[in-house]
């Protein structure tokens, strides 16, 4: 039986979070290590500091704050006060942080570095999400990803209410209009990749107009990518592909564009920036 019931995002392992905030660590302690902190903190002084919300926004990598700290020093004490997906206010305190002050120094700037911009994504995801909902469809993320954090980039989309495309090359076929060319036509390029994938893999095709659709559904594709098409012929392509495939409309979607879009009936709307070039969220560290 189909259920409404939408559950939490379930938190990334460890295992797949601690070699980017160790590798981010690392890089910010160079070859010397923190020579501030080191030269003014004394060795056994203790802190305790709070993550704190200056803008509205929905919250999401606190996992890999936490982590930050930890791999500092293992003294440290994080306390979450909220959970990722939380809708913040200016004010809402976060986290409250206690233990070696030069650990938790040192370890400020990368923790807020990974909290920042993936509540920044978090955030964008959720102003098209709540935009969109009245119609049914949902928002999607790409591939246009920053290099080395996909993985939790495309977390903090699921967090902001959003849902995720391919992560990689190798979990779905997207056929594109490079891919067409080269191929020698739509139904070249179809065959091609229906002969050698496995049964479980799902196609896309990528259509820039109503011809290049009728083809589409003529061949048999799982999902069909709308491309830059204006509303009338959104909704065209919608009323044509009557339910036989996934429709996804993409190109320059923004928050004020989104409802119309989604009021052709697509299914789901792709957007880019959400991760390429979401802004970040302020949060701050305050004693």
């Amino acid at each position: 039986m189909a259920s409404d019931l939408v559950l939490p995002v379930a938190p990334l392992p460890v295992v797949m979070l601690e070699p980017l905030v160790r590798a981010a660590l690392l890089e910010d302690l160079g070859r010397a290590g923190d020579l501030t902190t080191d030269a003014i903190v004394p060795a056994d002084a203790q802190g305790r500091t709070r993550l704190v919300a200056r803008q509205e926004g929905v919250l999401a990598g606190l996992d890999l704050a936490r982590l930050a700290f930890r791999l500092m020093d293992d003294g440290i004490d994080f306390q979450p006060l909220l959970a990722d997906g939380a809708r913040l206010r200016p004010g809402a305190e976060i986290a409250v942080i206690s233990g070696p002050a030069r650990g938790m120094l040192t370890a400020e700037r990368t923790a807020l570095n990974f909290l920042c911009h993936l509540s920044g994504v978090a955030t964008a995801t959720a102003s098209i999400a709540d935009a969109i909902r009245p119609h049914g469809a949902k928002v999607t993320c790409t591939r246009k990803t920053l290099p080395g954090l996909r993985a939790v980039q495309k977390y903090a989309v699921r967090v902001g209410g959003g849902s995720n495309h391919r992560h990689g090359l190798d979990d779905a076929v997207l056929i594109k209009d490079n891919h067409v060319a080269v191929a020698g036509g739509v139904r070249q390029a179809v065959s091609r990749a229906r002969a050698g994938i496995g049964h479980m893999v799902k196609i896309e095709l990528e259509v820039d107009t109503l011809e290049q659709l009728d083809q589409a559904l003529d061949i048999g594709v799982d999902v069909v990518l709308l491309d830059n098409m204006d509303l009338p012929t959104l909704r065209e392509a919608v009323r044509r592909v009557d339910g036989r495939a996934v429709t996804e409309a993409s190109g320059g979607i923004t928050p004020e564009s989104a409802p119309a879009v989604a009021s052709t009936g697509v299914d789901l709307i792709a957007v880019g920036w959400l991760t390429h070039s979401a802004r970040v969220l302020d949060i701050g560290l305050d004693s």
